[in-house]
Formats: C-alpha cells, structure tokens, sequence
C-alpha cells in the first residue's frame, strides 16, 4: 500500500517537473548527398549526417530531428533523381516533420507532390492555398503535432511568400499572409491542447527573428533560407550571422528561440529547450554540431550513396573543359563575379546569331563556384541547376536601364535579382544615389544605350517570366522568343568551345562615387 502511494506521489510530481525538449535540424540542403570538398576540408554528406543525428538521438530520448526546406535543387543528384535519393536518406535518419522552402517547386508541383506523397513524415506549409493544386493538397499540412515523452509539441511550416517569384509553383498555387496562417495554426494547435509551439520555416533569419517579435506565442524557430550559420565560427563555413539560439523576448517575459544550422549539412543543430509545466521557455542551451572529416559515415547510408552515385558517376566525370584560374562565384566589391561573367558570355555566344547583342544572368541563379583544374558535366550542372531555358527580349534602352537598375537597388550588398552581364557591356553606378536612377553610364559595345533605341538582350526563362521581381522583363511589350536552348547547354558548349575558361573580376560592373 505504501508502495503504491509513493508511485502515485512521484508520478504526480513528475507530472508538474519541467520538461526537457531536444530539437535537432538542418536545413538547405540542397541535394547534397556526398560530402563537400574544398582544398583539405570536407563537410556534409548525409552518412555522416545520419552518424550524428543517431548518436544524438540516442542520448536524448525527448527529441524531435526537422528540417527548414530546400532539400531540392543544387546538384547532379537532384537533376536525375528529383528529390527521391534525399528522401530516401531522410526517410532512413527518421525525420520527423519538414517545412516547404522555395526550390522544392523549381520544377513545378509534381515532383513535390511525390516527394511528400513518399515521405514517412509531415511536409508542412501553412501559407499555402493548394485549392488549385488538389493532389499538392492531399500531401502537404499546415501543421502537425508530435507526441514527445507524452508532450504534445505543434509544429507549424512557413515558407516564403517570395516563392511565387523566385521558383515555378505555377498559378495554382496561392501564397496567404504568413503572419495571419501562422496565428491560425497556433489557434488550432492551443485547442488541441498544445503549449509548446515550434515554427518550422524557409523565409531567413531576419526574418525569422522579425516574426518572432511579432508573434511572442511562439517557442522555437527553426529556420532556413538565408543559408545562416550562428553560434562560435567554424573555420571553413561562412561566418556566424548571430548567436545560437537567438533569443527574442516579448511582452510579458515570453522568450522565442531562434535557430537556423548552416547549410548543405555541414552542421547539425542541436537544442536543448526547458518548459516550466505551462508550457513556458525556462532555459535553453545548444550549438550547432560540425560534421566534418573526423565524423564516421554510417554503414547503411554510405552504401545507400554509393548506389545512388553508380548511375550518375560516368556522366558527372565526362571533362567538357578546364580552367587555370579557377570560377569563383565570390561577388567582388563591385558585384561581378568570374562564373557569372562567364555564364553571361556563354548566354550571349548561343543566340548573337539570332540577333542578341548582349546578355544578363541573374545572380541568384550561379550555385556554384569551379575551381582551377578539368571542368566535368557535373561541375557545370551544379553551376546551372535549374534547366532554364534562354529567352530572347527586345527592350527599350530606358527598359534596360530600368532592369539593370533593378538588379542593383541592394548593391554593394548581394542580391539574387543582381545581373551579370556580357564581356561587351559596361556599367557604372554609384550606390550612394536612389535606388532606380544609380546607372551613371552604360555602353553595349562601346556605345552609350539610348532610351528610345531597340535592344535584343538573351536573359533565363526565369528572369523573363519575372523572377527575382524583374517585372520590367515580365512585362514587355516587344519581341519575346524562349528559344528552348537549355542554360546548361548554352554552358556546357562555351567550356567546350572556349578552352581554357580563364576569368577575373574584369570591371563590367564599377562602383563609382562610393
């Protein structure tokens, strides 16, 4: 009898003790199935990946492993297996919830949807309206909650609403206000009885740390999208955008975590979340896990890795040219940068005959630096993703002038909307003027471009149909030809043609009064 009455009370005390959350996470990852080299460091990879989030799984029995989108896109892998040969090692480390990013529609709805439809866990998106897209709606939720050491803990995705322009959902995918779906999930989650909520997103950091402000019922966020390391530095990763977490605190003493891990796998986040028995944040405490050389890869997924590789290995070794002084894809101080220029010459090479005189590439759209040595078809896929096709517009020298303003109006900071252009075009503009009029001088072939003069340019399909916002493109009137030539092809003919493929920052693009 004693006995049972000691069970009773511990249970009951128990019951009122905190409780411990362990998030793990990843985001943008970006296809990157093996790990990534660069000179004696390597990163990532997912046998690695699946080595340490198994070992912290283990050790932490209360802990649920999400990822913050844009697990498609970046590599030769994604190009041949369309998401499936990530989902299969996701699938295998046990996820247990992922939220949309923008590149999971870079190829339309339908890959997406038997991503998801395949997946063994949710894939989340709560600012979506996916009425037009009635397969989509069967496969992705708004939200999910998951069973942690008897807790309920709500998970919420939110990608971003910039999707619709800087990806192909197509027009039967509808983006809401992120603000009002997200207060809609946590409503419905808080009469489910949920007190813990997670928001899983793909919109940045800033971002994320801006909703957080907005929306203090929130605990956690975990991000991605803006590729963001925080914490201590780790030498061959970018540099730390902020602290890991970052703390948001808001009316009341609410407190909101916020964590994002990196990219491409080469960390693995690690939080530890105390909540007082309302449901509160009491503590924290966490860093990023580097997963480097000296990780051991997991048996099952490195053989998982070899068979995916097996089918594609031939093709990505084939050499198409080679480069001595390598391609960076480092923007320079004045915002080129050597594989922009030289994916803006190969564009201009395949259509001069059909009357362009000169072209633009979309920063956004280079995803990869090549260094000095043989460049394979893999480097170059890796380098052009996206399968674009190259269009031909007719301009006005104002409308052009209108466009590469557009691609300017962050500069000198990186924006994905920035134009490279053509060996032959000159530009010079001062940041310190408004935005839209900064342009002091722009010749194509050593002449100045006149407003009222007509100009064939060859930009991406992407760019024309209005992506990164260049709705000057989307939008004109004159001659428009897609001229079904790969942006790829147009590369991978240029390498071949123009051997070796040597570049420097060359001043196209100069900073000039700043």
């Amino acid at each position: 009898m004693l006995a049972a009455l000691w069970t009773l009370a511990l249970s009951a005390l128990c019951a009122a003790e905190d409780f411990v959350l362990t998030v793990i996470h990843t985001n943008d990852l970006h296809a990157r199935i093996e790990p990534t080299a660069r000179r004696d460091q390597s990163f990532g990879g997912y046998a690695r990946q699946a080595t340490v989030i198994r070992k912290l799984r283990n050790e932490h029995a209360n802990s649920v492993l999400l990822n913050g989108g844009d697990t498609f896109q970046g590599t030769l892998y994604f190009n041949v297996y369309e998401g499936l040969a990530d989902l299969a090692f996701m699938n295998y480390i046990g996820y247990d919830a992922m939220t949309l990013g923008n590149h999971e529609f870079d190829k339309g709805p339908a890959p997406l949807e038997r991503f998801a439809r395949l997946a063994k866990f949710p894939v989340l998106a709560s600012n979506l309206d996916l009425s037009g897209e009635p397969e989509l709606a069967k496969v992705i939720q708004r939200h999910t909650v998951l069973e942690v050491g008897g807790q309920k803990v709500g998970v919420i995705g939110l990608l971003t609403n910039d999707t619709q322009n800087i990806s192909s959902p197509g027009g039967g995918v509808k983006f809401l206000d992120q603000v009002a779906s997200v207060r809609s999930s946590i409503g419905e989650l808080e009469m489910q009885g949920v007190n813990k909520i997670v928001l899983l997103t793909h919109i940045g950091y800033a971002e994320d740390v801006a909703i957080a402000k907005r929306i203090p019922e929130l605990d956690v966020v975990v991000g991605g999208h803006s590729h963001t390391l925080l914490g201590e530095a780790v030498e061959g990763l970018q540099p730390p955008g902020g602290p890991y977490p970052t703390l948001v605190e808001g009316d009341g003493g609410h407190r909101t975590l916020v964590v994002q891990a990196g990219d491409w796998g080469r960390v693995v986040g690690l939080l530890h979340v105390t909540f007082d028995e309302a449901g509160r944040v009491k503590s924290w405490q966490g860093q990023p896990i580097v997963v480097d050389k000296d990780v051991p890869e997991d048996p099952v997924a490195a053989a998982m890795a070899q068979a995916f590789k097996k089918p594609i290995e031939a093709k990505a070794n084939e050499v198409v040219g080679h480069t001595e002084t390598g391609l960076p894809r480092d923007n320079g101080p004045q915002g080129e940068n050597p594989m922009g220029n030289v994916i803006a010459d190969a564009m201009l090479a395949a259509t001069e005959k059909a009357g362009a005189v000169m072209a633009t590439m979309n920063a956004g759209g280079v995803r990869a630096p090549i260094e000095a040595g043989p460049i394979t078809y893999g480097h170059a896929i890796t380098v052009q993703p996206f399968g674009n096709t190259l269009t031909l517009l007719d301009l006005s020298g104002a409308e052009l002038k209108a466009v590469l303003e557009h691609g300017l109006a962050n500069a000198p900071e990186y924006s994905g909307a920035f134009l490279h252009v053509s060996k032959n075009v000159r530009i010079e503009y001062d940041p310190k003027r408004p935005a839209g009029d900064r342009i002091t001088k722009l010749t194509i072939s050593g002449k100045a471009v006149e407003p009222a003069a007509t100009y064939r340019i060859c930009t991406n399909s992407f760019t024309a149909g209005g992506g990164d916002f260049h709705d000057v493109l989307k939008n004109a009137k004159g001659y428009r030809l897609d001229t079904g030539l790969l942006d790829l092809d147009a590369l991978l003919d240029y390498l071949k043609a123009n051997k070796p493929t040597n570049r420097t920052i060359e001043g196209r693009i100069v900073r000039v009064g700043g």
